[in-house]
């Protein structure tokens, strides 16, 4: 546990990791605290507003019924599991049930479509599915193209023949079982990442990943746990956002997980439901929290009492940071990571001070540094990548079936993430942009995130884009893609007035020479910008 009686030179430099060398993640979440009976472990609240709660020792027993099942259906060890399912009891079971038969669990997006899922169950070799009777047509759709796949299950509505019936077939099967010892070596996990550029590889974790994400939830979630936390996040339990930095910490650390998530996120029923369940902590990607933003004087409305609120995805601005402040009253821990080596670098209001746009400093047991191509670290105030040391528990084994990925992901022993930052004298990381974000303009080095951030703070911006334009003079120049609020005029003076803000606000070689109006930008189902679209679609306008 972190001590909130130490400087954060003292936490970082006694951290010391203990990794066992058998550890099972599904009995960590889940059994070690079923002996107490009665200790709320998930409060599920569907679209339609209908609550369920269970504790670990509901968890525990369900579980232990759905690992003997999945036996029954001939699922054994390594073998992959697809979770199709939304936030839900079904899916929080799902991967204890996973974990606990040694099996190998494939996180899905429920807004995947038929060839999304069809990649990802092929690539994996999936064996079994569970899914829920919104997403089994898709399933259904693509079953003959996957003949590893023989067993789908689906919970809730109306099964059709040949289907197993999650909960009937729960009832017949025995609440005895005992886990397969796992190394934490062994593999657990396989999330297939968002697929910006190129298709989509899968991160295969080990079981320690879950202890190696323990440090990094627990820095911007302030000191978590804490007496009456209780965790609540939107992003979907399909990414590591929300499966690896609010499901499974919270349950290790035997806090009870609001699980809801409608089909589109509502500003104003996210505070509705902060206020209704006293949710005390929160993953909120930067995306939600824009939004929550819009929501006008919140407090006058909803009883909510937050005490930590961690954001990562993408940047956080000065005005965010107020944002929170006012509307919160907390300042929001922007943290950083990746499918492959999350929760490596964060900030922590109560540690240390929060900086507005850094993405925080190393997070206890990871060494992190800004590398040069030969993977030299660099001094402070140098422009290079984002690398993590390894040997590191919350690394990735492999890209599944993909060695020279694998390969390519390192130089020597540093696991390179693929963002440009530059690291000042007392540790804090800046954001520059993605390797192939960085646009160069006339012999500067710019990246978008800064002018992004300084866009959307212009009064008639809801969302922007930046990315670097061909150019024959100056090599490239700022081009930005804007998404105005609601009634406001898309015309020239608009266009100069954005100009104008922004070349007053950053530098005069940042500002967006180009400007594109659009009703919406192309995102990842993270809710990351696809930049690398946009510019695509810049070169094919000029004939590239």
């Amino acid at each position: 546990m972190l001590s909130r009686e130490q400087t954060y030179e003292e936490i970082y430099g006694a951290f010391q990791w203990r990794i066992p060398a058998f550890f099972n993640m599904g009995v960590d979440v889940c059994d070690k605290w079923a002996g107490q009976r009665y200790r709320l472990a998930l409060i599920f609240e569907d679209e339609s507003g209908q609550v369920e709660k269970y504790t670990f020792w509901d968890l525990m027993r369900l579980s232990n019924r759905l690992a003997n099942l999945l036996a029954a259906q001939g699922v054994k060890r390594g073998d992959r599991v697809g979770i199709l399912l939304p936030q839900c009891v079904e899916a929080g079971l799902a991967h204890v049930a996973i974990y606990k038969l040694g099996a190998i669990a494939v996180p899905l997006f429920t807004l995947f479509g038929p060839e999304a899922l069809e990649y990802r169950l092929g690539n994996s070799g999936a064996r079994a599915i569970i899914t829920d009777e919104a997403n089994l047509p898709k399933v259904m759709e693509i079953k003959d193209a996957l003949p590893e796949l023989t067993t789908v299950v689906q919970a809730r509505g109306k099964v059709p023949a040949g289907v197993v019936d999650f909960w009937a077939a729960l009832d017949q099967a025995s609440a005895s079982f005992t886990p397969v010892e796992t190394s934490a070596e062994d593999p657990a996990l396989l999330i297939y990442t968002s697929g910006t550029t190129g298709p989509p590889k899968g991160a295969l974790h080990a079981h320690r990943t879950l202890l190696g994400h323990l440090p990094g939830v627990q820095f911007p979630q302030n000191f978590f746990p804490q007496d009456d936390d209780l965790f609540w996040t939107p992003a979907d339990w399909a990414w590591a956002g929300g499966l690896l930095d609010a499901l499974l910490p919270s349950w290790h650390f035997g806090i009870p997980v609001l699980a809801h998530r409608a089909r589109k996120f509502d500003p104003e029923k996210a505070f509705h439901l902060l206020a209704k369940y006293g949710v005390r902590n929160a993953f909120m990607p930067p995306t939600a929290l824009k939004m929550m933003r819009q929501v006008p004087r919140p407090w006058e409305r909803y009883d909510y009492a937050m005490r930590s609120i961690g954001s990562g995805g993408e940047t956080l601005g000065a005005g965010l940071l107020d944002w929170g402040r006012e509307a919160m009253k907390l300042t929001i821990n922007e943290f950083y990571g990746m499918t492959e080596c999350n929760l490596v670098l964060s900030n922590c209001a109560e540690l240390m001070e929060v900086r507005p746009g850094s993405m925080g400093r190393p997070v206890p047991g990871h060494r992190v540094e800004v590398v040069d191509p030969e993977g030299r670290p660099l001094p402070p105030g140098e422009v290079g990548e984002v690398a993590c040391l390894r040997p590191d528990p919350v690394m990735f084994l492999q890209y599944w079936q993909n060695p020279q990925a694998t390969a390519d992901k390192f130089i020597e022993d540093w696991c390179l993430f693929g963002d440009l930052a530059k690291k000042d004298a007392q540790g804090y990381f800046w954001f520059v942009g993605r390797k192939d974000d960085l646009i160069t303009s006339s012999g500067y080095r710019i990246g978008p995130s800064e002018i992004e951030d300084c866009l959307i703070k212009h009064p008639g911006v809801a969302l922007a884009a930046v990315i670097g334009a061909p150019d024959p003079v100056r090599g490239e120049v700022v081009k930005a893609f804007i998404v105005t609020k609601p009634g406001v005029a898309q015309d020239q003076a608009l266009e100069r007035d954005i100009q104008q803000f922004v070349k007053t606000r950053l530098a005069a070689h940042e500002y967006p020479r180009q400007m594109e109006f659009v009703s919406q930008l192309p995102m990842t189902a993270t809710g990351k910008i696809k930049r690398n679209e946009l510019r695509q679609r810049e070169l094919a306008r000029q004939g590239k």
